[in-house]
């Protein structure tokens, strides 16, 4: 299991030049953790959900940010790629439906590699960290949810062995004047 601070042995793309190294942050990175994550969210400013960011986003982050970065439930990954902070992954220890299995599994969000340093094996390191810290706690499921209509998120997290088994839906209400 990695430890904050702790770097995974290299991951390079075949073709790639340059070593990715990913690491489990520690509340010493909650900048980059801060900038990467809001970095995320700001990518889809047309999204029903992600794209209704409140006026103090920055400071109500920093605070959830840090909070997880101190979680014993959960871990967050950051990748490095020649000494810069590029891509970042969430992973949390859930708990499932008391009438289904598993009981437990991990699930997987807030992954944001930065648009220059896609497919060059930083989303496959970042899982790979994910996935051993997963099997460190017995988890043998991880679950993710996915931006809809993202040709390229779609393929990435295909390509990766995930599929898709539901849909998540919105249907907006009128606020009750009562």
């Amino acid at each position: 299991m990695l430890t904050p601070g702790a770097s995974a042995p290299p991951a390079a793309r075949p073709g790639t030049r340059l070593a990715v190294r990913v690491r489990q942050a520690s509340v010493r990175d909650l900048d980059a953790v801060l900038a990467l994550r809001l970095a995320l969210l700001r990518e889809h400013p047309d999204h029903p959900i992600y794209g209704r960011l409140r006026r103090d986003v920055d400071a109500r982050a920093r605070e959830l940010f840090a909070s997880q970065l101190r979680s014993t439930m959960e871990a967050i990954f950051l990748a490095d790629l020649a000494s810069e902070v590029v891509g970042v992954l969430r992973c949390v220890e859930s708990i499932g439906s008391p009438l289904l299995e598993p009981a437990r599994y991990a699930y997987v969000s807030s992954v944001y590699v930065r648009p220059e340093h896609r497919r060059r094996g930083v989303l496959r390191a970042l899982l790979q960290a994910a996935e051993q810290w997963s099997a460190s706690r017995a988890l043998g499921q991880m679950r993710l949810h996915n931006v809809h209509g993202s040709a390229q998120a779609e393929a990435a997290w295909e390509a990766l062995g995930f599929r898709i088994v539901e849909q998540v839906r919105v249907r907006e209400l009128a606020p009750d004047k009562g």
